[in-house]
C-alpha cells in the first residue's frame, strides 16, 4: 500500500500545472506587447513618409501667373489639392489634405492589425502622422 501511494503521488504524466498554463499566457502576452507595438511604430514611420511626400507634391502647385506678375510663390489651393490627393490614392493611404496660401498640410492615419494581441481582444491599432511643406522658389544663384 505504502508504494502505490508514493507512485501515485508523483506521478504527473499528462498533467499541466496552472503554473505552466499562467507562464505561457503571460509569455504570449508579452511577445504581442513586443511584435504589435513595433508593427505599430513601422505603420507610423510609413505614415510619416506618406505624409511628408504628399505635402510636397502639393507644394509644387505654384501659382504661376502671381509668380510672373509680381514674383510671389504661393500656392494654387485646387491644384495643390489635387495633386496632394493623386500621391495619397497612388500610396493607397487614407489621409486630410489642409491648403493655404503657402503652406499644404497632410494627416495620414494608418490601420495597422495586430497579430499576437487579438488575443487580448486587440484588434487593430490606429496610428496617425503629419507632414507639411512649402513652396519654394527656384534657384536664383548657386550656393557658396
Amino acid at each position: 500500500m505504502k508504494v502505490w501511494f508514493a507512485r501515485r503521488r508523483f506521478d504527473d504524466r499528462g498533467q499541466l500545472t496552472p503554473f505552466v498554463v499562467t507562464m505561457f499566457a503571460a509569455l504570449v502576452m508579452f511577445a504581442g506587447l513586443a511584435l504589435d507595438p513595433g508593427m505599430a511604430i513601422a505603420a507610423k514611420i510609413r505614415a510619416i513618409g506618406q505624409a511628408q511626400e504628399a505635402a510636397r507634391a502639393g507644394a509644387q502647385a505654384i501659382d504661376l501667373s502671381a509668380y510672373r506678375a509680381d514674383g510671389s510663390v504661393r500656392l494654387d489651393a485646387e491644384q495643390a489639392h489635387q495633386l496632394a490627393q493623386t500621391y495619397l490614392r497612388q500610396a493607397d493611404a487614407d489621409g486630410t489634405i489642409t491648403v493655404t496660401e503657402d503652406t499644404v498640410t497632410v494627416t495620414v492615419t494608418a490601420h495597422q492589425p495586430t497579430q499576437l494581441l487579438q488575443l487580448l481582444g486587440v484588434d487593430e491599432l490606429t496610428v496617425t502622422a503629419s507632414g507639411t511643406a512649402q513652396p519654394q522658389p527656384g534657384a536664383t544663384a548657386p550656393d557658396p
